[in-house]
């Protein structure tokens, strides 16, 4: 069916995706739609919250688009039409990192004590802790065991189930079955995944692959008008050197987790070259 379904991982950049759709939204005719039937974020949903948001997605006009932190749903389970899938991924240990100071961040924590005024403070100690210093220190914020399926600490460190799905099977953390499901999910069912740290790249493939009727969400060369608010959306300046032992550290329980990271950045540049072949036979560049 003609809707864009954007169940958007964590920390991938995709708040400034979603900002520059919502720029062109106006421009060529399409509409966003970033609230949903309740606005809240799980981590997985159970058959009837999937079938009540397949059936949200499917009631929405032609050539809208849908946006919200939530995993891949089968659309067929609930006889519906697909829609056209997108995603964002990020290099593992960055979104950890990133995660780890966001959610420190003094604007983000007043906004949420101004909402919730009776919860409980954060010590400061917590809001000045380094990142090098939770991983050295074995503090349950910065663990991150493989196959764990309870997180001591909620922290979105599983990037492949946004597209794994809701299956039990996608809960154990780098489980080697989990990304293998989440692999066959992004083949078969994802138009595109991309990645913000390659924008021009996933700009110009979404732009090329979406077969969208109501508009050009993706224009590249609208992007260059909107870069530089772009590319500060969400950003958090606060963000301070992590050494390379404690990368690596982390890097050690996220093995899995980056061999489906390389699958979708490996499957996206195969998707440029593709639009880029008659350019590179001209050159002498393609085999």
């Amino acid at each position: 069916m003609d809707r864009l379904f954007f169940p958007r991982c964590a920390k991938v950049g995709s708040e400034s995706l979603m900002e520059f759709m919502e720029h062109l939204q106006d421009i060529n005719n399409f509409k966003i739609d970033v609230n949903g039937v309740d606005g809240q974020t799980r981590r997985t949903l159970n058959a009837s919250g999937q079938e009540e948001l397949a059936a949200y997605i499917y009631n929405m006009d032609e050539g809208s688009v849908y946006i919200q932190h939530t995993n891949w749903i089968d659309f067929n389970e609930f006889n519906l039409p697909k829609p056209i899938f997108i995603n964002l991924v990020r290099d593992p240990v960055e979104r950890m990192i990133s995660w780890y100071y966001y959610i420190r961040n003094s604007y983000r924590n007043a906004l949420f004590y101004r909402k919730n005024p009776l919860a409980p403070i954060k010590p400061t100690a917590w809001f000045k802790k380094s990142f090098n210093d939770c991983v050295r220190s074995g503090d349950k914020e910065c663990q991150y065991i493989p196959l764990t399926v309870t997180d001591a600490v909620p922290n979105f460190k599983r990037q492949s189930i946004f597209f794994c799905g809701n299956e039990q099977d996608c809960l154990p953390f780098n489980s080697p079955l989990a990304v293998q499901m989440a692999k066959r999910r992004v083949e078969t069912e994802f138009a595109v995944v991309g990645t913000w740290e390659e924008t021009n790249i996933t700009l110009a493939v979404l732009e090329h692959y979406i077969p969208h009727k109501a508009g050009d969400p993706f224009d590249p060369f609208s992007f260059a008008v909107y870069q530089e608010s772009l590319m500060n959306r969400n950003r958090n300046n606060r963000k301070p050197h992590v050494d390379a032992d404690v990368r690596a550290m982390v890097r050690r329980n996220f093995t899995h987790e980056y061999d489906f990271y390389y699958f979708c950045k490996q499957r996206l540049y195969m998707q440029y070259i593709a639009l880029k072949r008659t350019e590179l036979e001209r050159l002498n560049l393609y085999p």
